[in-house]
């Protein structure tokens, strides 16, 4: 019996075949995004938050007088109390609802006194410095509002008491 010079007989050819005939072979599979960090659930302090407008060709503005706080926990549900003072006053946000992060994505889903609503964007969580940036896509497309926040220090062990 003579070998064919084109290729494996048999069941290696089989087996070869057969994978490169299933759905999908040689494509890319999906990944699982990571999961967040544990860390990232926590209440964070509202310390900067930058508009970029690109309609008016103006710089980033800075907005001064922002306070407040952000708490995400691990069940996707979220606080914010997000005070921002002006020339008129202060101005209070307040919205609660479900947070759900894939990737560096972060989507708010809440329903505040305008009916429901949802704001998507991306996020940056550095570890080290538990600090937590918050770009929210805004409109026209490219313009965004950035929130830089801080986690708040979690009370560490009570000394313990000394005995006498």
């Amino acid at each position: 019996m003579r070998s064919r010079p084109w290729g494996p007989r048999g069941w290696g050819a089989a087996l070869l075949l057969g994978a490169l005939l299933r759905p999908g072979a040689g494509q890319a599979q999906p990944t699982r995004p990571a999961r967040p960090p544990a860390a990232l659930y926590a209440t964070y302090r509202y310390v900067a938050y930058t508009v970029y407008d690109h309609t008016d060709g103006d710089p980033p503005t800075h907005v001064a007088g922002v306070g407040g706080t952000l708490t995400l926990f691990p069940t996707g549900a979220y606080d914010k109390r997000l005070r921002i003072m002006g020339p008129n006053g202060a101005r209070d946000f307040v919205q609660h609802g479900q947070c759900t992060v894939r990737g560096d994505s972060i989507r708010f889903a809440f329903t505040d006194a305008q009916g429901f609503d949802v704001q998507r964007g991306t996020y940056r969580y550095d570890a080290r410095a538990r600090r937590l940036t918050i770009a929210i896509a805004g409109y026209p497309p490219g313009n965004r509002g950035v929130y830089e926040l801080v986690a708040d220090v979690a009370p560490g062990p009570r000394p313990a008491s000394k005995r006498r």
